[in-house]
């Protein structure tokens, strides 16, 4: 199995109803379960006692208010002032990199256009440089993670203005 073709199930799972699918191909498996809201739950993979564990975090109860509290913004300001971005975010825990090496130029900067299949980042993880794609048409509007820094798994990485 190459990247390309775990990438694509990712992204199936993702996008679909489905929570988890398992795939076995010439003695390789792969298995992609969706992140699930469990009060217990924690997730790590087996073969990796590096990797740290998670406890999504429930929402607080809500409690009344104490007195007249802020005012409401009117909703058509905040459409206007809060524009929707698609968020490209990392699929595997790594290493961010902008550019190809050190000594080459960053693969986009902010206001640059992109299309679906652009490379936007590389995030290494164990020794393996992995390509991030667009998998939208439209203008970076800003990268959220410095060069060569940490990322977990469903990170923000950049945020796009579609097209």
């Amino acid at each position: 199995m190459d990247l390309s073709y775990i990438k694509k199930i990712i992204r199936l799972v993702e996008h679909s109803e489905v929570d988890e699918v398992e795939i076995e191909e010439e003695g390789k498996k792969i298995k992609v379960v969706k992140n699930r809201l469990m009060p217990t739950a924690s997730y790590q993979i087996p073969f990796s006692p590096t990797v740290p564990q998670y406890h999504p975090m429930q929402a607080a109860p809500h409690l009344p208010a104490q007195g007249p509290g802020p005012a409401a913004p009117e909703p058509g300001a905040k459409a206007k002032a809060e524009p929707k971005y698609h968020e490209i975010r990392s699929p595997i825990v790594g290493t961010f990199y902008r550019a190809p090496s050190p000594d080459a130029d960053p693969y986009v900067e902010p206001g640059q256009t992109v299309k679906p299949g652009d490379v936007l980042c590389i995030v290494e993880a164990m020794k393996l440089m992995n390509e991030i794609e667009s998998d939208i048409a439209g203008k970076v509007v800003k990268i959220l993670v410095d060069n060569a820094k940490p990322v977990e798994y469903n990170q923000v990485l950049f945020l796009i203005e579609p097209a």
